[in-house]
């Protein structure tokens, strides 16, 4: 994962048509999802051809404001889905996206692709004055359907720069984004590599009520056929199964990755001055293990890249979300950061052994996209062999995805010096810290009047627990849990925190977090 803004990194990405079957335009062809796989088994097969036609010099000189000008022309929409109840428009290339896809349509069986016109653009006040070739191709695709109104065509979904797609549920703004595929995201040995769509097909038949895209996905490490099948709605659903071809034993890549923003929030406002108190898309990762435990962690924008693995065999879910949905949290008028959706990734089948990474990079600025999260498998996928998977990402709102009590908020306090500090060696208290931990809704939320206060369990990879209490919050419907952490010398510890009943049934879910002392 590069630093820090991925946004421009991605969006700079170049990879062409070149190796990619001769395509006569408007001339239909047999197609089904095999007919991808067939051609990702192909290229897999030859090294990876990083070859960018170059763009003509009218589109090559676009400056941001003229390629933004350039807008795909509503009535020239067309209508795909099995219903019609889609508006396939397309993204024209220039500026930062000299990266051209192929794109077709899908009917009965039959694939004809798109050819280029600019009477398919309002080009408004920029000027081509040159004859653009019809296998120009475009830059990416995005599809338009009644979303929140039966009267209004809304955005739905869009895949445009690299492998990156976002969508939207109902009453949802844009935050983070899904990628098909990360690789050495770490960045160990070598650079981040960033897959990219060389072509898209997508359905005029099929479920009433979905629409699905077909996707090649080519890289230097692996090729893949994609198919996303999209079904709006107040949690839109994207189901995804594919199939990868390793040109190498592909010990690095990241399953399902999701990519967001956290720049300001509850746990560290020492960032900016901003008068918005938090900026984030995302402020946690959310894991449910197959042993029934959900976890989650805070996000942090943290002083130098962190990252975290959690080691969860055959998940059940994960995602980055957007818990805090409050507009007081937020402050700001236009952004909207309290209607950003979180994207939870459900897996269909056994995954196996592996783990939920976590990245987290420093950004000094709201632009960065500087958090990724995705599976990476124990076992490698060995080269010339396909591997596949499916899984299923809905665009989730402020529901809780469990019935346990939830983290509404994670505070972080520094200690008074004391004279047992001092006698430790540690005058000015940097080795400890108290957290507050608000748990509530859920099983906390239907406890009867008059029941104990749930326990406190609480645990450290390193140092030890000076204290635990709990009080009751009626602000948040539950409990605040207090932890006082000390460690012995200057190093990063693991914290755990749950809470209890009686019983020992867990009330909440698992709250962990990273703290180093300098």
């Amino acid at each position: 994962m590069t630093e820090p803004s991925r946004r421009a990194v991605v969006s700079g990405l170049a990879a062409g048509l070149a190796g990619l079957p001769a395509l006569a335009w408007g001339q239909a062809t047999p197609f089904g999802f095999e007919t991808v796989e067939a051609e990702a088994k192909r290229l897999a097969a030859a090294p990876f051809d990083a070859a960018v036609p170059p763009l003509p010099e009218v589109l090559a000189k676009l400056d941001y404001d003229a390629w933004r000008d350039i807008r795909f022309r509503p009535d020239r929409a067309f209508p795909v889905g099995a219903d019609g109840r889609f508006r396939l428009q397309l993204f024209h290339l220039g500026f930062l996206y000299p990266r051209p896809v192929a794109v077709s349509l899908v009917k009965a069986g039959m694939a004809t692709p798109i050819a280029y016109d600019p009477a398919l653009f309002d080009l408004g006040r920029t000027k081509l004055d040159a004859a653009l070739p019809k296998d120009l191709g475009f830059a990416g695709i995005r599809l338009h359907t009644a979303l929140n109104r039966p009267d209004v065509i809304d955005e739905l979904i869009v895949f445009v720069g690299a492998s990156y797609f976002r969508f939207l549920g109902q009453d949802q703004l844009y935050g983070l984004s899904a990628r098909a595929l990360a690789v050495n995201t770490e960045a160990k040995g070598g650079p981040e590599e960033f897959p990219a769509f060389r072509a898209f097909w997508i359905e005029a038949e099929g479920e009433p009520g979905t629409c699905t895209i077909h996707a090649l996905l080519d890289g230097p490490s692996q090729t893949g056929a994609y198919r996303f099948t999209v079904r709006p709605g107040p949690e839109t659903t994207v189901a995804v199964t594919a199939t990868l071809f390793p040109r190498r034993d592909l010990n690095d890549a990241g399953l399902a990755p999701l990519t967001s923003m956290y720049f300001i929030g509850e746990t560290d406002r020492g960032h900016s001055d901003d008068y918005r108190p938090e900026l984030h898309d995302s402020d946690g990762l959310q894991i449910a293990a197959s042993s029934g435990e959900w976890l989650w962690r805070p996000l942090d924008n943290p002083r130098e890249r962190r990252v975290a693995t959690f080691s969860v065999a055959s998940p059940k879910g994960f995602g980055l979300m957007q818990r805090d949905r409050s507009f007081a949290s937020y402050q700001d008028l236009e952004a909207g950061y309290e209607r950003r959706p979180g994207y939870f990734v459900e897996p269909e089948g056994d995954w196996g052994e592996g783990s939920v990474v976590l990245v987290e990079l420093p950004t000094d600025n709201e632009t960065a996209d500087n958090i990724v999260a995705f599976w990476r498998p124990k076992v490698p996928y060995p080269v010339g062999q396909p591997a596949r998977l499916a899984y299923r990402i809905r665009a989730v709102g402020g529901e809780s995805l469990h019935p346990n009590g939830q983290v509404a908020n994670t505070f972080l306090a520094t200690p008074a010096a004391s004279g047992a500090a001092r006698k430790e060696g540690d005058p000015e208290g940097r080795l400890a810290r108290r957290f507050l931990i608000d748990f509530g809704g859920g099983a906390l939320a239907q406890r009867p009047t008059g029941a104990p206060p749930p326990e406190v369990v609480a645990s450290t990879s390193v140092g030890r627990i000076v204290a635990t209490s709990i009080v009751p919050n009626p602000h948040v419907g539950g409990f605040r849990a207090a932890l006082d952490i000390r460690l012995d010398a200057p190093g990063t510890t693991e914290l755990r925190l749950y809470l209890r009943d009686a019983g020992g049934n867990a009330l909440t879910e698992t709250w962990t977090f990273p703290w180093s002392a300098a």
